[in-house]
Order: C-alpha cells, then structure tokens, then sequence
C-alpha cells in the first residue's frame, strides 16, 4: 500500500509519530493509502525549516521570486492530467471537475506570476520641506494554511503561491482524507527551483493543526473548511497573536424571481447543487422560488435531475462521483431520510442509489426536496452534498429576508431579467459574493474570494488584493535628508562634483 509523507526543508520525509490514517478509493470503498500523522516534534521541524528559509527568501529580490514561479506555472500545466487523476483518486470527483479545479487553481498561481505590480508601493514627495513619505509592504515571515478535502489542489494553490511570492515561507497541512496532490504540489514547486524550506507539507489530524496554532514562529493562519473548525482556528491562533483568515462553511441561495428564464434557472440549479457531488462550499444548496414559479421550476430541475449520469471518476461518461467516505455518505443520506417527517415534499430521492460492479463505493444519488421548511435540518444545516431544497417565497421581499437570516452570508445569486431587480438584490442581500443569472459566484483570481458572518472569520478575503494584503504589512517610511551646500557654479565648496553623498569629514 502507498504511504503519504511529509515534505519538509525541499525533500520528502517519512513520518516518525508512528500513527497513520487511512485514504480510501471512493468509487470502491477500498483502502488504497496510508498517510503520516505528524507528532508536535515534526511540525516543529517543518516550522523551523520554514522558518531558517525566510532569513533568504524573504529579501530575495521580486525577479527571483517571480523566475520560480514562472517556471512552477508551465510546470503545472504540463502537469494537469496528473494532477487531475490524483485528485479522482481520493477525493472521488469526475476527471472533468478535477481538470477544473486545477485550472482554478493555476489562476493564483498566474497572479502571483504578476506580484510585482501588486507590491508596489506608495511615494509622497515634498510632504514637508525636504521631507518625503513612502509606503511599503513587507512579508510576514512563516505562514500555514490548512485545506479541505473537497478541492486538495485548488485550495492550497489559493494560498501558497501568493504567500511565497509576497516573500513569506509557507507550512501546508492539507485534508488527511486526500493529501497527495498537496504533496506532488510541493514536489513540483521544488522542481521549478523554489528554495529548500519556503514550502513545507505535514500531514495529520489535530494534533498537526493545533500545534502549528500554537507556535511561537507562526505569523499567520490560513483556513478552509466548515464553521465550527472555522470558528476553532480564529480563535485558537487569534489567542496566540496571530493574523488569520478563516473561511468557514455556507448555504448558498439562488432566488428566482417570476420573469426569470426557467429553463436557464433549472439548468443553473442543477449544475451548482450537483456538480463536484455538492461538495463545495460554493455549491447552491437552497433555491427560493418566488411567486408562482415553484412548481414548474421544481419539474424543470427534477427533469434534468434525473439524466444526470453518476460513476466512477475515471469514467469519461460520469458527470458525478461518490462521496469522499462512507460515514459522509451516511450522513448526507440522513437529512434526505429525515426530510419528510420535518414537512418537506421528496421529490427524488438518492439514497438507494448504487452503481453495478462498485457497490462498496460511497454512493448517493442526486436528491431533491420541494417546500422546506425553514426550520427543518435539510435546510439549517450545511450538508454538503448533492441535495437541493426548494423553498417558496410569495415576494421578492419575502425571499430575501429569508436569505439574510441564514447564519451564513458566502454566496447567492440572483435569476431575472429585470436589471432594477438585479440591482437592488446585489445591494441588499448579506452574502459576499453575489451573481446574477451566475448560480456559482466565484470571482477571477484578481478579485478575493470570501464571505460574509459565519462564512468568514478575520477580516480579509483570500487571494486577490485582499491575498496581498493578508500576507504582507505595511510599513510607513518618513524621509528627510539635510540639503548639501553647493556653490553657485554647481561644484562643491572644495572644487570638486557634488555626488550629494553625505559628507564623512
């Protein structure tokens, strides 16, 4: 059986803690990999390699930094499939979805290619008599991310590249449930020439993570995953004086509005509930149907709910996947067995679903529940699979305050055609990311990624601007130097060229 290390200081090295997890094939319920678990002493090793790296790479110069990065993004490229077949491999998503993730990945990478127009700074001249003030950011020093196991190699590539490029080193600690496409990351990072010790990998479970919150030379905390760990991580590494964005989980709504196109709005709602199996924190997992659209638009969806062909990732004719383990699979099917004694219609159920030749896989079909009540679990709780609920709103107002109550604010969209409509649902609804006729609202790597209330603890988004700014801090550079003497010919007081050096007699 393959064994997942760590990589730590540019090599890969075996895990000492002697505990190991296990990661498993999801289309066949196999066990098709151990990974280490880091001890306190090996994230400690990792910490400190990262951090003797920093003494260099953090006043390495913005050529440098960018001349490795170049090469990691045609390295990457060269690379998708391979990466792609990684990700099916554990994490379970079809060869297409895997592609995707790669590709979205590659645009932080692509950003952080440009970092030196993000790191500019800011020049005021003359603020005073020969007094100048400048404006510069700086790197932070070591800083983690800790990923999810629903996008292994999108949501490291969020993080790391940008962090590097800013001048930072970086510890990774990716989902124990998939780690190799983190690894094979760093692998390729080290190919492309990035320095020993400036990206670091160890895998584990708490005893990784709650360490690296805790240590003394960590500056910064990234994060990626549900709420109440969210919550955990800004709270732990905010109590030991570090920075953190963490991002936390979600239940995305998509409003239909009366004069929208049904048929576009079915199409959405299928493709953002079920694509990825809706294991993603971006998913539409609530479509409120306002007015009289609800029934037809509920037909709409089931119609094309139905055809949706589900399989084994590596099957070029699986347009979904399992689930990343059977005790998830369990509890998504829960709340749809749960849904009609807490008033919601079942319109399709997926819980009995199977695929020939791999019934030990983790499987779910796609399900749909129709008038959910708002206070029913199906609805209150992030599932994070492929199960839609439709509520109904009787008015566009109706249906936003009901969008604004959920405790969580990451996404929503908007289906109409009228633009006034669009426009005052972007201004009033509480999410941070909002689309319009766009079911899966997420922004261009240029722009930051993140949401609002319990999708989000700290104050900045990740990547983007807001990326910059969260792994680098400001520093304010006040100037002034005494004006030399010259003479009224231009040379200085002893005959010779004034060079304006300060003068060391």
């Amino acid at each position: 059986m393959k064994t997942v290390h760590h990589w730590i200081d540019g090599k890969a090295v075996e895990g000492t803690s002697g505990r190991f997890g296990e990661v498993t094939d999801p289309a066949t319920g196999a066990a098709t990999t151990r990974v280490a678990f880091a001890s306190a002493e090996e994230v400690d090793a990792a910490v400190a390699a990262a951090r003797a790296a920093f003494a260099t790479w953090g006043s390495s110069s913005l050529a440098a930094r960018t001349a490795v990065l170049f090469r990691y993004r045609a390295l990457l490229d060269a690379h998708r499939d391979e990466l792609a077949r990684l990700i099916t491999a554990e994490h379970g998503k079809v060869h297409a979805d895997a592609l995707g993730e790669v590709a979205r990945g590659l645009e932080i990478v692509e950003l952080a290619c440009g970092i030196t127009t993000q790191l500019k700074g800011e020049l005021s001249t003359e603020v005073s008599s020969r007094v100048d003030v400048a404006a510069i950011r700086q790197p932070l020093g070591v800083v983690v991310g800790i990923t999810p196991f629903n996008f292994p190699a999108m949501v490291p590539m969020w993080m790391f590249p940008l962090a590097v490029a800013c001048g930072n080193t970086f510890v990774l600690k990716p989902s124990e449930k998939d780690p190799s496409p983190a690894v094979r990351l760093a692998e390729l990072a080290a190919e492309a020439g990035l320095p020993q010790g400036v990206l670091n990998v160890v895998n584990g479970d708490r005893t990784a993570v709650d360490r690296l919150l805790e240590h003394p030379d960590v500056a910064a905390v990234s994060f990626v995953g549900s709420t109440p760990v969210a919550r955990h991580i800004h709270t732990t590494a905010s109590a030991h004086g570090k920075r953190v964005q963490a991002l936390g989980g979600a239940k995305n709504h998509m409003l239909v509005l009366p004069d929208a196109d049904l048929d576009a709005a079915a199409d959405a709602a299928v493709s953002a509930a079920y694509g990825s199996a809706g294991e993603r924190c971006m998913a539409i997992s609530a479509v409120v149907a306002v007015g009289d659209t609800g029934d037809e638009l509920v037909a709409r969806i089931r119609e094309r709910a139905e055809r949706v062909r589900i399989g084994p990732g590596d099957d070029p004719a699986s347009e979904m996947g399992p689930l990343i383990t059977r005790a998830h699979r369990d509890k998504v099917a829960s709340y749809v067995r749960g849904a009609a004694a807490q008033g919601a219609e079942v319109v399709l159920d997926g819980t009995g679903f199977t695929v020939a030749g791999y019934e030990n896989g983790h499987w779910i079909g796609l399900s749909l529940l129709d008038k959910v009540p708002p206070g029913a679990d199906a609805y209150r709780d992030e599932i994070f699979g492929p199960v839609l609920c439709v509520l109904r709103a009787a008015t566009y107002e109706e249906g936003v305050a009901l969008i604004n109550a959920s405790p969580w604010g990451n996404g929503s969209a908007v289906f109409t055609r009228d633009g006034g409509a669009a426009r005052r649902f972007q201004l009033e609804v509480q999410t941070g990311m909002v689309g319009v006729n766009v079911p899966i609202p997420v922004p261009v790597g240029y722009h930051s990624f993140g949401g609002w209330k319990d999708s989000l603890f700290g104050d900045h988004h990740i990547y983007g601007r807001d990326g910059v700014h969260f792994y680098t801090r400001g520093k304010v550079v006040t100037t002034r130097w005494p004006e030399a003497p010259v003479s009224a010919t231009g040379a200085a007081p002893d005959g010779g060229v004034d060079l304006g050096f300060p003068s060391h007699r």
